[in-house]
């Protein structure tokens, strides 16, 4: 990021540093390719900076996330969210933080779900160790997946509010 120390009201001093911190981000300039690289602006390098160090991107710059979607160099990982393309976390030797970022598919999740409340059998799973069992979802999120496995004829309830427990059907 640019750095404006020094700025004031009648002055913009900006000091841009073009000192390269870390080997594996030359190695994804490189999977990107020159002639997609002539192509993007100060801001699309900001947004893979950003993502490349998997900070949260800011919203002034997700209006470049389309262009970068197009283009195969980011990817959509869920409401505004976004990651930089498998195939560079693959160039570069990181598919597992991939995975990581993006998470598991809906089905894994819900096969982990049914796989904790078949462990506890008869004595039944309540929705807060469905939590820990998936800790990176919303309490919703693990409802829809629990509504989903409900609706698939999969799993019942039993009881209500804090009280209710999920079982195998």
């Amino acid at each position: 990021m640019p750095d404006f120390k020094g700025t004031d009201d009648y002055l913009v001093c900006i000091t841009l540093n073009g000192l390269v911190l870390d080997k594996r981000m030359l190695l994804l300039l490189g999977r990107i390719g020159n002639e997609r690289l002539e192509s993007l602006s100060t801001e699309d390098f900001l947004v893979i900076n950003t993502l490349f160090y998997e900070q949260k991107l800011p919203s002034k710059l997700r209006s470049r996330t389309k262009r970068l979607i197009d283009m195969g160099i980011i990817e959509n990982a869920g409401r505004s969210k976004y990651v930089l393309a498998r195939s560079i976390y693959v160039a570069t030797g990181k598919p597992g933080v991939y995975t990581r970022l993006v998470g598991l598919d809906r089905e894994t999740n819900k096969e982990l779900i049914l796989k904790h409340i078949r462990k506890n059998g008869k004595q039944g799973s309540p929705l807060n160790e469905l939590q820990q069992v998936l800790p990176g979802h919303s309490r919703r999120q693990i409802q829809f997946l629990l509504d989903d496995l409900k609706n698939e004829m999969r799993i019942k309830v039993a009881g209500k509010t804090k009280g209710a427990k999920w079982f195998l059907v």
